[in-house]
């Protein structure tokens, strides 16, 4: 079994086709939702597999007809509730197991908004969350590595390997665990 994290689906979500990007591309490079929906499905089942979970930190759909769409994706889902996801908790439970306003992991907080930043100083390795679609937040002039952005707009309009994250925390992952124990 793996573990996988993603990020605003914003599935039925029209209006998003039309964002742009600062620097003025489409923020999603589709011409329709049908090609989204697609695309997000495609990568979602070529990497999850039906034993894998997958943590979904907000935004999944727009009205109920995409939110049924989640039943044709791979996996275990948990949902960490997002500033969009404003149907009823049983409604959601149809497709996920779970539904939560944050998850705790191997010394991560996983959100949907970041936190702030004296909250990721405290006991916390990190910040995975959603929500600044392909933004990044910065310290001053340099991107700050105590955040990791889950939103599709970031990884390909996939899903990211739990261990992937990890590494990028500097958190040994179970395989350089056991390399380490066979050295």
């Amino acid at each position: 079994m793996s573990a996988f994290v993603t990020a605003d689906l914003h599935l039925g979500h029209s209006k998003i086709l039309s964002f742009i990007t600062p620097d003025g591309s489409p923020l999603r490079p589709f011409s329709s939702l049908e090609e989204m929906h697609q695309k997000i499905e495609e990568n979602w089942n070529r990497k999850v597999r039906s034993k894998d979970v997958v943590y979904v930190l907000g935004d999944v759909a727009f009205d109920k007809t995409a939110l049924a769409l989640m039943s044709r994706f791979n996996g275990r889902k948990v949902l960490i509730r997002g500033n969009h996801d404003t149907f009823k908790a049983r409604e959601y439970l149809e497709y996920f197991e779970d539904i939560r306003g944050a998850y705790f992991r191997n010394g991560l907080i996983f959100t949907h908004i970041p936190v702030y930043p004296g909250c990721v100083n405290g006991g916390y390795l990190g910040n995975v969350h959603g929500h600044l679609h392909c933004h990044e937040i910065y310290t001053e002039e340099e991107k700050d590595r105590r955040y990791f952005n889950a939103c599709l707009e970031r990884n390909n309009y996939e899903p990211v390997e739990l261990d992937k994250v990890k590494e990028y925390f500097g958190i040994l992952t179970r395989k350089q665990e056991e390399r380490s124990d066979d050295e």
